[in-house]
């Protein structure tokens, strides 16, 4: 049988709290985000979810809260693989810039369009803008034609799905349990890909931060059951956070 999966998206991060876009720039989880990340590893160990292995993306607030996580579970000795195509969704010239101020100038339904639409991307970083990911170190060995300077959720979906077959599936099917934190985004990628979910619903699917999301899967790596774990009304009080800073103007 293989392995259980895990996923949970990275606590609260300081930019949530200032309703700012943040895709690839690297910001820390606020105190409310180690809260989170501290409660979901010792939500893993209270069930007894044993984790062989763990995937994160390379920007902090992930690694932040998987590190946290290992710390809770008295696991941080695990083999811990980072990769960029776990990264958030690449926000373009979006990233940095005021939800609120960017609906004022742009219009409310433009920008929902940006947010939540599937295959339609914000507008691109130009290719000498300082915040393009040519420009950082985290990404020198990246062959630079495949560094996005904006993304869609479909974008996204395709980077992710590069990862989960070169990397975890290989994890589970050989019967280690993997431990995946990720972002919103990138999440919702994999999420729609396990379950199934049609272009047309993804784009109404919120994941909670700091909550676990474990699945049960069959031998073709196809799931059997899924769910969060914890307190459920915890979990739809975290579920109503995410919707509410989803829909943040």
């Amino acid at each position: 049988m293989p392995g259980k999966l895990i996923l949970v998206r990275h606590g609260q991060s300081t930019w949530n709290v200032e309703n700012l876009f943040t895709g690839w720039t690297d910001v820390d989880l606020s105190a409310s985000g180690r809260a989170e990340a501290a409660q979901a590893g010792r939500e893993l160990l209270a069930q007894d979810v044993g984790v062989d292995v763990a995937f994160t993306s390379v920007l902090k607030r992930a690694i932040r809260t998987l590190w946290i996580m290992l710390d809770e579970m008295d696991r941080m000795w695990i083999p811990v693989e980072r990769s960029w195509r776990l990264n958030e969704r690449h926000y373009g010239a979006l990233q940095g810039l005021n939800k609120a101020q960017t609906v004022a100038q742009h219009g409310e339904a433009q920008v929902k369009i940006w947010r939540r639409s599937y295959d339609i991307p914000p507008p691109p970083l130009g290719s000498d803008d300082p915040r393009h990911p040519r420009f950082d170190p985290r990404y020198a060995g990246v062959d630079s034609s495949a560094l996005p300077a904006t993304e869609s959720l479909q974008d996204t979906l395709a980077r992710v799905l590069s990862f989960w077959h070169a990397r975890i599936a290989p994890e589970l099917r050989s019967g280690r349990s993997a431990l995946v934190v990720a972002h919103g985004n990138s999440l919702r990628a994999m999420v729609k890909m396990l379950d199934r979910i049609a272009e047309s619903e993804i784009v109404e699917l919120n994941i909670p931060t700091g909550v676990p999301l474990l699945y049960e899967l069959d031998a073709e790596l196809q799931p059997r059951a899924s769910r969060y774990l914890g307190d459920p009304q915890a979990i739809a009080a975290a579920a109503e956070a995410v919707r509410r800073q989803t829909e943040k103007r």
